[in-house]
């Protein structure tokens, strides 16, 4: 059986209800009166009940995260990180694997684990912002990702477009001129991908230079085969670049496998970029030059975002809260000395 409030209140000479102000951190408690009580609970292994205060609140205690691929690698880094934040305010994470599928994106938004969550953390890449205005479940949603939306929910992304021209803008001042871009797609220009180019564009016309267009590789997904199909047929074009800048680092990833299969050394002969400082980047054989958006901060103020709404009760105003990011410069572009 386990210890309770009762026996921890014995064993510290108060009362239950003092004890139950401690563990609750309520500030009317003396320093000393607190720390009788600490060792009590301390000695005995005491451990709250977190189920239960959370139901006395009408609440599960848990929130939901969904996410459209948990194999890669920048979505399980984030998840960790959410899971850990949520920790901080004693919720647990519910994982949710949407698989990148506008179906399923909106059978999570629209409440189909209402019963068992308070709260939903969604990434989304296929919703449009209709569905997401159809939205009539009640429980608080923050949106995460850099898909922009005109809807009426807290959305926590990174400036997409001044990343790209950073890492962009240090490609050319290392001397590239012909700056390919691997991941184009054909969707809404409010997604990610379109975003990113425009800072390819931005860069190449801040520097005076005319944006290489024929460089410009469309892929039809984010893995390391996308992105050695895209630079295989840019090679095969006859179109060779001395410098890629990719969607994110399995794009480049892939890239370089292909670059290597070919005799073309990185950066010597082509320097790669990428995005999203995913672990495996830090740790290729030339490790990757690459934007590092700050996953903490995404992962802390997106659960901070929600449990406020969760509390609250309140119809939310929208904020569009934009996390800092670096550009990490490794060996992929910058050559290694002695």
């Amino acid at each position: 059986m386990g210890v309770s409030l009762k026996d921890v209140a014995q064993r510290a000479g108060v009362s239950v209800k003092t004890v139950s102000n401690v563990v609750n951190n309520y500030v009317h408690v003396s320093p000393r009166t607190r720390a009788r009580v600490q060792r009590a609970i301390d000695e005995l292994g005491y451990r709250p009940n977190l189920v239960a205060r959370h139901l006395r609140n009408g609440r599960t205690g848990i929130i939901a995260l969904a996410v459209p691929e948990l194999g890669n690698p920048y979505f399980s880094e984030v998840a960790g990180a959410v899971i850990d934040a949520a920790a901080r305010h004693d919720y647990t994470v519910l994982l949710d694997h949407t698989a990148g599928l506008r179906e399923k994106e909106i059978l999570v938004c629209q409440g189909f684990r209402a019963q068992i969550i308070d709260g939903l953390i969604l990434s989304p890449i296929r919703m449009a912002t209709e569905d997401l205005l159809g939205r009539t479940d009640t429980s608080p949603l923050v949106l995460l990702g850099e898909r922009e939306y005109d809807a009426p929910f807290d959305h926590i992304a990174i400036d997409n477009v001044a990343a790209a021209r950073a890492a962009v803008q240090h490609l050319l001042d290392t001397g590239r001129r012909r700056v390919a871009f691997l991941g184009a797609r054909h969707e809404s220009a409010r997604e990610p991908a379109h975003l990113r180019l425009r800072g390819w564009r931005e860069a190449h016309t801040a520097a005076g230079l005319r944006p290489p267009e024929p460089l410009v590789m469309a892929t039809d997904g984010y893995d390391r085969q996308d992105g050695a199909v895209a630079m295989a047929a840019l090679l095969d074009r006859g179109e060779r670049p001395d410098a890629v800048f990719a969607f994110n680092d399995l794009v480049a990833l892939g890239a370089m496998r292909v670059l290597a299969s070919r005799g073309l050394r990185v950066p010597q002969d082509i320097a790669v970029a990428g995005f999203d400082d995913i672990e495996e980047a830090r740790y290729a054989a030339v490790a990757l030059t690459t934007v590092a958006p700050d996953k903490r901060a995404i992962a802390q103020i997106a659960v901070d975002c929600v449990v406020e709404r969760i509390a609250a009760r309140t119809a939310p105003v929208p904020r569009r809260i934009l996390p800092g990011f670096e550009l990490v410069v490794r060996e992929s572009t910058v050559e290694r000395r002695g």
